[in-house]
């Protein structure tokens, strides 16, 4: 392909396509036209570009009242919108986008379609989340004028797209989406055509993790959002997030991440969600999902347990982990309780540990303390909102409020959960850095680029290499090789990536040359 038959993309002579006027259509025509270019819309449905275009007009004339956009910009980008009542009419685009059903089949059908309407050089570009471009190109006289151009839903406010070439895409068909991506106000990252290219490849780790926890019986679905959120920071948990997304949506996509990946157990699912979209509890667009909606969609929740008023009559704490240890001790001296320095605990004190990817019982048999009156303290996430207490199945009820009560002091938040390999936070958060370690291994991305498209488009509040960074690689080969040890699926193991470079010293996103 000669990308000197294009023009600059940031020339007003750009012509682009697009096809599908639902909302990622209508979002991409959005951003092209405000950038620059000219942009014929067409959808198959009767009426559907026209009630396209009107929206947009008053997308404009919000985006005017509220300063954003002024009166010239307005009526300039409105008249580089044209409508098309023949897929025909979009001959003569430099670029055509599809923006259609996520159906291989359809896909396929429309991309042979544009082949004998576009001009010989002309971009066929698919909006695809989920199938693989080379599948798409597949059968066309020129498959090598096909690529990936993902976008994120709403498409002006998530400033992200991959661009994916397939195995017979023109390197200069990747370089050209990549450039108009950028131009359009976007940040474009280039992924290999994988299953779920970077961004739903990467997000696998935290809603299967999540449900992972929840089928172990490890702790209730408010528990397990809440820990989540308060603790590592995310702005929903994974079961608010699959009632926002829609349990229909987010299941079968976990399911195809799994099976394109012939059944990896890193991406295996489970059985709740497939439960749940067979009794068709959705979500929030059903009135229940993981959580109950009232009228007006809010979601309802049951009210955390009171404070206990007791407190441990002193505290012996686990010098197994040094580190965790000394961020349990300030809070321990700050409460005024006696932190007791002798090897063994005395009779009555609470006996706390630091599980680090293994459980509560691994750490209190592997000291020989007693477990009615041991429990386990995450220390490795923020504990200034919320504290994990984790019981043994021995801890009595009276240690286990001693605990709530030394760590609820000051009106902090305490979740007390059962044992878990890894707690909560641990383990999926090991979890998320350990996938994205395989997709740098696997070359799918560039580390920085996998960082980038894993915070714009999942709003993590890290990307998940330069998180590994900041836990320590060492810390989360610990984890998974604990978490891998006591579960023994292969699930846990710890990819390439992440092992090398923590022998090494290196940071994750360390590319070799």
């Amino acid at each position: 392909m000669q990308a000197s038959f294009l023009p600059a993309v940031t020339s007003p002579d750009l012509v682009v396509g697009v096809v599908g006027c639902g909302v990622m259509g209508r979002g991409i025509v959005q951003i092209a036209a405000l950038a620059g270019a000219q942009v014929r819309m067409f959808d198959a449905r009767p009426g559907a570009a026209s009630a396209a275009r009107d929206g947009l007009l008053e997308t404009f004339t919000m985006l005017l009242q509220k300063g954003r956009l002024d009166q010239a910009r307005a009526d300039s980008t409105a008249a580089r919108i044209l409508t098309c009542d023949r897929i025909e009419d979009l001959s003569g685009c430099h670029v055509v986008i599809e923006a259609i059903v996520e159906d291989l089949a359809i896909k396929r059908a429309l991309f042979a379609q544009l082949e004998g309407i576009a001009g010989p050089d002309a971009i066929l570009a698919s909006n695809t989340s989920s199938l693989q471009v080379t599948s798409i190109a597949a059968g066309l006289t020129r498959p090598e004028r096909v690529g990936g151009f993902h976008f994120f839903n709403p498409v002006p406010l998530m400033k992200l797209v991959e661009v994916i070439g397939g195995l017979r895409t023109d390197p200069a068909v990747v370089d050209y989406l990549l450039a108009l991506g950028r131009h359009w106000g976007h940040t474009a990252v280039r992924a290999k055509d994988t299953p779920g290219f970077i961004v739903n490849h990467a997000g696998r780790g935290f809603s299967t993790e999540g449900m992972r926890v929840l089928y172990a019986n490890v702790t209730d679905v408010q528990n397990l959002d809440n820990i989540l959120r308060d603790c590592a920071g995310f702005k929903l948990g994974p079961c608010e997030l699959m009632d926002l997304t829609g349990v229909d949506v987010s299941h079968p996509v976990m399911e195809s991440i799994y099976h394109q990946y012939y059944e990896e157990p890193r991406y295996r699912p489970q059985p709740l969600t497939r439960s749940m979209l067979s009794a068709g509890m959705l979500g929030r667009k059903t009135g229940q999902g993981f959580y109950r909606y009232d009228s007006d969609n809010k979601k309802q929740t049951v009210a955390e347990a009171a404070p206990s008023a007791l407190l441990p009559p002193s505290v012996w704490l686990s010098r197994a982990r040094p580190e965790l240890a000394e961020r349990i001790a300030t809070l321990v001296s700050a409460a005024g309780v006696l932190l007791e320095d002798s090897e063994r605990p005395s009779a009555n004190a609470l006996c706390i540990v630091t599980p680090l990817g293994d459980d509560a019982t691994q750490c209190c048999a592997r000291e020989g303390l007693d477990g009615s009156r041991t429990v386990g303290v995450d220390a490795l996430f923020d504990m200034s909102r919320r504290r994990v207490v984790m019981t043994t199945p021995a801890t009595s009820e009276e240690y286990r409020e001693m605990a709530r009560g030394l760590f609820g002091l000051n009106g902090c938040l305490v979740s007390v959960i059962r044992d878990s390999t890894g707690l909560v936070c641990q383990r999926v958060v090991a979890h998320i850095v350990n996938i994205a370690c395989e997709i740098a291994q696997q070359g799918i991305a560039e580390p920085q680029d996998i960082d980038n498209a894993v915070k714009l488009g999942l709003g993590y509040p890290h990307g998940p290499l330069a998180w590994g960074d900041l836990l320590g690689a060492n810390t989360v080969v610990t984890i998974l090789n604990n978490l891998d040890q006591l579960n023994g699926d292969g699930r846990y193991r710890p990819s390439a990536w992440l092992q090398r470079r923590a022998m090494l010293g290196l940071s994750l996103l360390k590319q070799e040359a």
